[in-house]
């Protein structure tokens, strides 16, 4: 939200919530209705592929956001090395609200415009057209009206709610108050009315700008260097049209340069280019895969999961898991990453944190928790957790925590199996049991005598009767229990003296279910 919120601030649709998509439902069902049902001289393919457009739209904008999470996350090419607020995240995460009001706009247009409806799929003197138009006024009108925008009085009512975001995601490049998308859509609206009007609109001409924009604006705002420097090298005027994130970048670290759009051109001309754009370039393209220091391994749980995933939807990462209705919408996608991850599938980073100067990263295993269920995918999933931890270790990391159904004991023996194979392993292993046991014993009130484990007797089983012996506390079990666990205990030297009662004659006792 702006400082000064003004007029025009909040979407129209806000009060829908996640309804708000039902604002385009009737227009997708009459051009849907009129491509199947009237008779092919009434059919307009160009209105019913308003909808596709809009999905691809979305498709597009969270291939970056993937994209530059997960090069953030590994380090290499970062331009700002600080991490994402959760503010960022809830402020971020309506994105798709411009998607929506462009689409009612186009159907707008398509119902009322002579010459927007029934396009061809393509004209190239259209397509020349609309390019030469965004390169000479749009771009022009678009700097000036971003140092407007930058004017105390628009700066404290709109445009600060964009800059609120200084470490910027592909999808910051979209986060403005409703009244700054009514003026942008009319400065992007330039090329393309005037290619309806001259009767040289195609289907191609404005899908292609569009997405031109879409690319050029989530490009800009990655917080990752991908241009090349030697391109610019090779070519030196494409520094005039071509900008670069780092380029962008600084104008939300540095504020008041690089006001321009694209193309760098008129920053040159008005002299508001920021003097270290090109050492920054170079910086960030110089910038070296980041070395973690503790890296922990986890693994996928349900199909859905992937879309729980930092590097999927930030809005449903940041909450408890619960299972969403309108994911059962895109089960096509689901369905191809449980295919590509069963056929070919390596450990991938998932996301950094930071913790004082310790670096920490989330590396995720490709299976799903029913995998681990199955006898026949051990060997394959032990393959993976090997070459992670072999990974980790001749990166320089210091420890390697796994999670989850990482370290089962049928598994990889609580990840001793990867030790024994490898007794020069640099990297410490653990598992999290010792975590477990002291979360687990915090949890008994003071004063208990007795305790009843009732479960399957595994390593952390074993731990937290191995301390409650030292404490004097009776173990009380339903069952016979293996001769391991009798000299855990006999063989404690500490042990304070521990009693293993009959089930059906006990005074009160504390629960411990395993």
């Amino acid at each position: 939200m702006a400082s000064r919120p003004g007029i025009l601030t909040d979407w129209p649709w806000k009060p829908l919530g996640s309804f708000k998509y039902l604002v385009l439902a009737p227009f997708a069902f009459h051009s849907t209705y009129c491509m199947f049902v009237k008779d092919k001289s009434e059919r307009d393919i160009s209105t019913f592929l308003i909808v596709p457009f809009l999905l691809w739209r979305m498709l597009h904008n969270q291939i970056w956001i993937t994209l530059s999470r997960y090069r953030t996350a590994k380090g290499n090419a970062r331009i700002v090395d600080k991490g994402i607020e959760f503010d960022q995240v809830d402020r971020e995460r309506d994105w798709d609200d411009q998607i929506i009001f462009n689409g009612f706009l186009y159907y707008l247009a398509a119902y009322t415009l002579n010459g927007a409806s029934h396009l061809p799929m393509w004209r190239t003197d259209g397509v020349i057209m609309v390019f030469l138009l965004h390169a000479g006024p749009v771009e022009f009108l678009y700097y000036w009206l971003h140092r407007a925008l930058h004017h105390h009085f628009l700066y404290s009512r709109y445009h600060s709610h964009h800059h609120s975001s200084v470490v910027t995601e592909p999808i910051t490049s979209v986060i403005h108050p409703f009244a700054e998308h009514i003026a942008y859509f009319m400065l992007f609206a330039i090329p393309k009315l005037t290619a309806v009007f001259t009767k040289t609109a195609s289907v191609g001409a404005m899908l292609g700008y569009v997405t031109y924009i879409d690319f050029m604006n989530n490009m800009g705002h990655c917080n990752f260097e991908l241009l090349p420097h030697s391109l610019f090298s090779f070519f030196p005027p494409l520094k005039f049209l071509l900008y670069t994130p780092s380029f962008h970048s600084l104008h939300h670290t540095q504020f008041r340069t690089n006001y321009s759009l694209f193309m760098p051109l008129y920053d040159y001309i008005y002299n508001t280019t920021d003097k270290s754009s090109d050492d920054l370039h170079i910086k960030a393209l110089s910038r070296r895969e980041e070395i973690p220091e503790v890296v922990h391994i986890t693994h996928l749980t349900k199909p859905e999961s992937i879309y729980h995933l930092r590097l999927g939807f930030a809005y449903l990462a940041s909450n408890p898991f619960a299972t969403k209705w309108y994911l059962w919408l895109m089960w096509p996608v689901t369905a191809w990453s449980m295919t590509l991850t069963w056929v070919y599938g390596r450990t991938f980073i998932v996301e950094r944190n930071q913790l004082d100067k310790l670096n920490l990263q989330t590396w995720a295993i490709p299976k799903y928790s029913v995998q681990y269920l199955m006898q026949w995918q051990n060997v394959a999933i032990n393959k993976m957790i090997e070459e992670a931890i072999l990974e980790a270790d001749k990166k320089g990391t210091k420890v390697v925590s796994l999670g989850l159904m990482n370290q089962g004991e049928e598994l990889n023996i609580y990840g001793g199996l990867y030790v024994s194979r490898h007794p020069k392993l640099k990297v410490k292993i653990v598992d999290g049991s010792s975590l477990v046991v002291a979360l687990v014993l915090n949890t008994i009130p003071k004063g208990t005598t007795q305790v009843l484990l009732r479960g399957k007797l595994n390593k952390v089983a074993y731990a937290i009767a191995f301390k409650l012996c030292q404490q004097g506390i009776e173990i009380i079990l339903r069952y016979l229990i293996p001769l391991t666990y009798n000299k855990v205990c006999i063989n404690n030297e500490k042990q304070q003296g521990t009693c293993f009662l009959d089930f059906n004659n006990l005074n009160e006792f504390y629960w411990i279910c395993i």
